[in-house]
């Protein structure tokens, strides 16, 4: 990984200083701003991932929860839905440490006063709630009568859930997910306020160092390069999933 990083690095020197940046800003903070790169790509593909795995759960709640689970699930996406980001963050990383006796106790603080643990877990709730409500409204599109054949043929709720299901779910809300893992990357540079060396982290420290908007260019590139390749990949993975979609068109 850190020979794939020093290639990305110099790769990115010298395209920066082709188009005329500063050579003295690139030498000192380059490499730092590829190494907040992969601190973004860590946080997003973490708690993205973590978040797909919890919201499934949490979407069959709403569709198939009796009152109270379907309530309890509607009423976390409402909050992480309703509140900003940034408020969460604080939320839980200046909060964790009003309870420290009592994670110490439990043995968490080890993570909740790392902040890079604080920004993923915290990612990771509010990815939750979006992609599950996500997940519900393409569960909710389906023709109710797959539902009932999956019972004529004598499937669990379950099995129908894992074999029939899910699979159309996830390929009616693949845009919208591709969307909300955008959004994720750029949220991520609010990382940056609970002192993770992020991109936007590492931006921060050059231009208090430097007094020089253009490391914030730098970051603005990055960023685009990121969502871009994201794009294009969400693209050639819809095509390929609902590819019987565009057939029957």
């Amino acid at each position: 990984m850190q020979s794939l990083l020093d290639m990305l690095g110099a790769g990115f020197l010298q395209l920066m200083g082709l188009i005329g940046l500063n050579s003295d800003l690139m030498a000192r903070y380059g490499l730092r701003f590829l190494d907040g790169v992969w601190v973004t790509l860590q946080l997003v593909v973490l708690s993205v991932g973590i978040g797909a795995l919890l919201a499934w759960p949490l979407a069959i709640a709403r569709v198939e929860g009796g009152k109270w689970t379907a309530r309890a699930a509607f009423a976390y996406s409402y909050f992480f839905r309703g509140t900003p980001l940034l408020a969460q963050t604080f939320l839980v990383y200046y909060g964790a440490g009003q309870f420290r006796e009592q994670l110490t106790a439990l043995g968490l603080w080890w993570f909740f006063r790392d902040a890079f643990y604080c920004a993923v877990f915290t990612f990771t709730l509010n990815t939750t709630a979006y992609q599950s409500e996500i997940l519900r409204g393409a569960i909710q599109t389906l023709p109710i009568g797959q539902m009932e054949a999956a019972k004529a043929l004598g499937l669990s709720k379950l099995k129908a859930y894992w074999t029939i299901i899910m699979p159309q779910a996830a390929g009616i809300g693949l845009r919208p997910l591709g969307n909300e893992l955008i959004l994720m990357i750029k949220s991520s540079a609010i990382a940056s306020v609970i002192t993770v060396y992020d991109l936007m982290g590492v931006t921060r420290l050059a231009f208090s160092r430097s007094y020089d908007m253009e490391v914030y260019l730098w970051a603005a590139v990055l960023y685009l390069v990121m969502v871009e390749v994201v794009r294009r990949v969400w693209d050639r993975l819809e095509r390929r999933l609902n590819r019987h979609l565009l057939v029957s068109r």
